[in-house]
């Protein structure tokens, strides 16, 4: 099993190590239930305004007034708004022809991968270094199929000739912001189409950010099947859900598979979508990169720019580089807190006496547990300025250090219990 630089043993399904206390997937539904009730007590005590969102996911509901009696109505709902939402879609991945919503991408991409796989192996293709979202990791799993995985610099025509996949999934943006380039897709999309595969964009983030911060092409112009993004990511304001377009077969096919698990939108949740697509402004989203840009140059001041991992959308600092610093913090050499507890208690400070959430505490089991801040809009104001943020980044690593070997310190600030 490979392991980490601490010799921690690495978690296949997740891509990073697992401790004593973020044991597995329940033990991360508890840390987020406690980081909720953290953050109802800063607003209770502070209100609302004194929370910046730095996961980078707004998470709003833009439905309007009127929605709530005509849109929103289960049964007939989706009927009265199923030409707008297409319209909006289509021009949103630049073509397709049918569009559906899901509750969550996550979901989109674990049904497309049961519906389209064929009981043959998923080949996913990834910026080079990085790696698939957990979600189709999971989705093969289910399916009972294996999954391979392509750097986007690679040729895809050999193992696309050894695994004659039936579902090629190319993920043009990951959630850690490592971006793949145009030319990249074109040549992974072709090479699938020739090999007779469907192919499947993993547009989560890709579906703005290239063709508003990079000028890249809309996603359905390069040749895609079927393509799908979050309606809370890259400038759009939520809700939390997954938005499918693309060829009438793949789509239908993968919201039936949705259906059947109980991961379709319900009708006030695809509304809402609509209502994000329709009010999208690239200028949000410049902004959202301006604003990650600045902590970014505020943070390399003090971390240095060999830690400090830039992105389109605000600072990085990698799971295991953060436990170092703590560690030098500290004094030590080594401790049996694996990273992701360590950035996960980071979280919580930071969320507890600052206002400053991130996926650190309210991110889905399996997710990346790097320390990002990728401000939304209010953010940076919210919680002081990028100075105030590093400090207080700085005051948390501190409070960490201090605790290392304090179990008890760990399950409360985790989980708000005792040991």
């Amino acid at each position: 099993m490979a392991q980490d630089r601490f010799g921690n043993p690495i978690d296949p399904s997740v891509g990073y190590a697992r401790g004593r206390f973020l044991s597995s997937s329940a033990a991360e539904i508890r840390r987020l239930r406690h980081a909720q009730s953290v953050a109802a007590q800063v607003v209770a005590a502070r209100g609302i305004d004194a929370i910046g969102i730095f996961t980078g996911n707004p998470r709003y509901f833009p439905l309007k007034p009127d929605d709530l009696a005509t849109n929103c109505e289960e049964w007939v709902g989706p009927g009265l708004f199923a030409g707008d939402l297409a319209q909006i879609a289509i021009q949103h991945f630049g073509g397709g022809e049918t569009v559906a919503v899901t509750n969550r991408t996550s979901a989109g991409l674990v049904a497309a991968v049961l519906a389209l796989a064929d009981s043959r192996p998923v080949v996913s293709v990834v910026p080079d270094g990085d790696r698939s979202h957990a979600s189709v990791v999971r989705g093969c799993t289910l399916a009972g199929v294996d999954l391979i995985e392509l750097d986007s610099s690679a040729d895809p025509a050999p193992a696309l000739g050894q695994y004659a996949p039936a579902l090629v999934v190319i993920t043009t943006v990951t959630s850690s912001l490592a971006r793949m380039t145009d030319d990249q897709t074109r040549r992974a999309i072709a090479a699938a189409k020739a090999a007779g595969a469907t192919v499947f964009m993993d547009e989560a983030y890709g579906a703005r950010l290239r063709p508003v911060l990079h000028g890249g092409a809309l996603s359905l112009t390069m040749g895609a099947d079927f393509a799908i993004t979050n309606a809370d990511k890259a400038g759009l304001s939520g809700p939390r859900a997954g938005i499918l377009c693309g060829a009438t077969e793949p789509v239908l096919a993968t919201l039936a598979k949705a259906s059947e698990l109980g991961q379709e939108a319900r009708a006030p949740i695809a509304a809402g979508a609509m209502r994000s697509l329709q009010a999208f402004d690239p200028e949000d989203l410049r902004t959202e990169a301006r604003d990650g840009g600045s902590i970014a140059d505020a943070l390399s001041a003090t971390w240095g720019e060999d830690i400090v991992h830039r992105s389109d959308l605000g600072p990085m600092l990698e799971e295991q580089d953060v436990l170092a610093r703590v560690l030098e913090h500290a004094g030590l050499r080594k401790t049996d807190i694996v990273p992701a507890e360590v950035t996960a208690a980071i979280g919580m400070i930071l969320l507890r006496d600052h206002g400053v959430l991130t996926v650190n505490t309210h991110g889905a089991p399996g997710g990346r547990v790097s320390l990002r801040l990728k401000p939304t809009a209010g953010a940076l104001a919210a919680v002081g300025g990028q100075g105030a943020l590093v400090c207080a980044l700085d005051e948390a690593v501190a409070q960490v250090a201090d605790r290392l070997g304090d179990d008890t310190w760990f399950t409360a600030t985790l989980f708000g219990e005792t040991a």
